[in-house]
């Protein structure tokens, strides 16, 4: 065997034992612990103003309203449907608004005025212990 056909060998058999690796990766397949309770901040900081935006959760960007007192808590994705900006909470009239081109969305996450169209991701939401919790509804 001439080195150059050994050395396409050993080349084809690190591709073909690389490919379920590269398979595995490419899955979209979700894990059991993505659909559990994830823990977004602690119930001390949403009761000093209201609301809790976390960023960076484990269930992704999360902002919740309310107090650790008050009976629902509400959790939604506060990236904008229309151009992916960071809605705020305006407690005054009850609605999340986009600050970029003005999209309000009820407290249900529900478009009220465009130009979104599509409603904002919500969660369910709870204090356990000292932590507010979040689960994908």
């Amino acid at each position: 065997m001439k080195r150059r056909d050994f050395i396409n060998w050993v080349g084809l058999g690190l591709i073909a034992s690389s490919l379920p690796v590269a398979i595995a990766a490419c899955s979209t397949q979700t894990t059991p612990a993505s659909k559990d309770w994830q823990t977004v901040g602690a119930s001390a900081e949403l009761d000093k103003t209201g609301q809790l935006l976390a960023k960076d959760s484990p269930a992704g960007p999360v902002l919740v309203v309310g107090t650790s007192k008050a009976p629902n808590l509400t959790a939604v994705n506060p990236t904008c449907t229309h151009a992916g900006c960071t809605v705020v909470w305006k407690a005054n009239v009850k609605k999340f608004a986009c600050p970029c081109h003005g999209s309000e969305f009820g407290v249900d996450g529900k478009v009220q005025k465009g130009p979104a169209t599509e409603a904002l991701k919500t969660y369910a939401a709870k204090i356990e212990g000292n932590s507010v919790v979040v689960k994908p509804s």
